[in-house]
């Protein structure tokens, strides 16, 4: 069955509670216990109706990643990068234990195999991105093998 985006966003925030210290009031990486689409209007992408965001790291207005329950967002410099997490591979977390540098990036391979960044503020803090990028990627890698499944019960039984 397929999870639902309420369902991967409470399992996502989940995983981040556990993961993460608190307090939880770091410089620019936040997670969103409920809907918090509002926030982001203003924002240069869009969202659909159903997705809600789990977690972001927003720098500035040229500089940010944001975790919803379909996408990983980044905008670097200016330039918009986005990808859908279905199929996608959590690759490399950067230095985020780093006690020299304030940011670190992390990568996603897409299922076409490109590489999509994503901010990490490093220490404590890394969790929340890291944590949500990794458990929505893993829950998008379960609803895709379910897909799989289901499509090849079908066709066994329609042979």
């Amino acid at each position: 069955m397929e999870k639902s985006d309420k369902s991967i966003h409470n399992i996502c925030i989940a995983k981040i509670k556990r993961s993460t210290l608190k307090p939880y009031d770091f410089k620019w990486t936040k997670f969103y216990e409920t809907d918090s689409k509002n926030l982001f209007k203003n924002y240069p992408f869009e969202l659909d109706n159903e997705e809600l965001v789990i977690c972001s790291t927003v720098i500035n207005s040229e500089n940010f990643s944001i975790l919803t329950t379909r996408k990983l967002i980044t905008l670097e410099n200016g330039n918009l990068f986005s990808g859908n997490l279905m199929n996608a591979k959590d690759k490399f977390y950067g230095e985020f234990k780093s006690k020299k540098e304030a940011l670190t990036f992390g990568s996603a391979e897409l299922e076409n195999g490109a590489i999509l960044k994503y901010f990490i503020e490093t220490g404590t803090a890394s969790m929340v991105m890291i944590q949500g990028v990794r458990t929505a990627i893993s829950i998008q890698d379960t609803r895709a093998e379910n897909v799989k499944k289901a499509t090849e019960i079908i066709n066994n039984k329609l042979q």
